[in-house]
């Protein structure tokens, strides 16, 4: 994949710089689905992935943090400089509101560590506080039942295998940092001998692919953007739409290459994509 805006909901999306890697099967021998997030998983064997904080703090409320018992509510996220303020309410101690400041590092696992620098609650510094009394935040904030979130001590670690809603990735994060309002994660690191193709796009190459009626064997199939001036901005439970908005060509090699317009342009629109003729070459 390259310069790929990929939607896991209307409102969250992570900007693909680039990545290398496989779609596996979830149940070996059975083909990858489109229409059906679960059935395979992403193994990544390099990337450059960015995700705003704004996404960010939407998945957490949105899919990790949305059940009744949550240990933590209304999260926001914000980039100051090097480092990340969070703001929410700690459910579990009577919705008391909090914020701590944190730069970001890697654990040896490869997941991303939040490191606290500073904590307040209430708008009373915390952390000093706990560390007088030998109390870490680890012992205010249960999150056993929540997965790819953990707190060590007073830091927050955060698994990328585990907190994005499907489909599921695998890949250890190789590096991280902020870029502006962004986290940029680093997976692996790049085939030398690998040649991106201009353009963005995102290509699918062997073993068996299904979306709708077609199934692919020796599957041969590239997504491209229509417009190509702003990332391929795509959807997948919406790529019927997009897909009807554009083409598609045949090569010689009976491979299909597929011509989407951007899931936002459709969203701008407010309509329904209109159906245009396919043509094979």
């Amino acid at each position: 994949m390259k310069n790929v805006t990929y939607h896991y909901a209307e409102h969250v999306a992570a900007h693909i710089h680039q990545l290398q890697g496989q779609l596996v099967p979830t149940t070996a021998g059975q083909p990858i689905i489109f229409d059906d997030k679960t059935s395979f998983t992403l193994a990544i064997s390099s990337a450059e992935i960015a995700i705003s904080t704004d996404s960010l703090a939407r998945v957490l409320n949105e899919y990790l943090f949305d059940q009744p018992d949550a240990p933590i509510k209304d999260v926001s996220i914000q980039a100051r400089g090097n480092s990340l303020l969070v703001k929410g309410k700690l459910h579990q101690k009577g919705d008391v509101t909090f914020e701590t400041t944190g730069t970001l590092t890697l654990t040896p696992e490869g997941q991303i560590r939040v490191h606290t620098q500073k904590l307040k609650a209430a708008h009373l510094p915390l952390k000093g506080i706990l560390d007088l009394l030998g109390i870490k935040l680890a012992k205010l904030i249960d999150t056993r039942k929540v997965a790819g979130v953990s707190v060590d001590g007073n830091d927050v670690i955060l698994d990328p295998k585990m907190i994005l809603p499907p489909p599921k990735i695998e890949g250890a994060v190789t590096a991280v940092r902020l870029v502006g309002s962004e986290i940029v994660q680093t997976f692996g690191s790049p085939d030398p001998g690998h040649k991106f193709q201009p353009g963005n796009y995102m290509a699918y190459r062997g073993n068996r692919l299904r979306f709708g009626k077609l199934t692919m064997d020796d599957t041969d199939l590239v997504l491209l953007d229509m417009d190509p001036r702003t990332p391929f901005d795509f959807f997948l439970d919406r790529y019927k739409d997009q897909l009807v908005a554009g083409y598609t060509k045949t090569t010689k090699e009976f491979g299909l290459r597929v011509y989407m317009r951007d899931f936002d342009q459709l969203n701008r629109a407010g309509t329904e994509p209109r159906t245009q003729a396919a043509t094979a070459r």
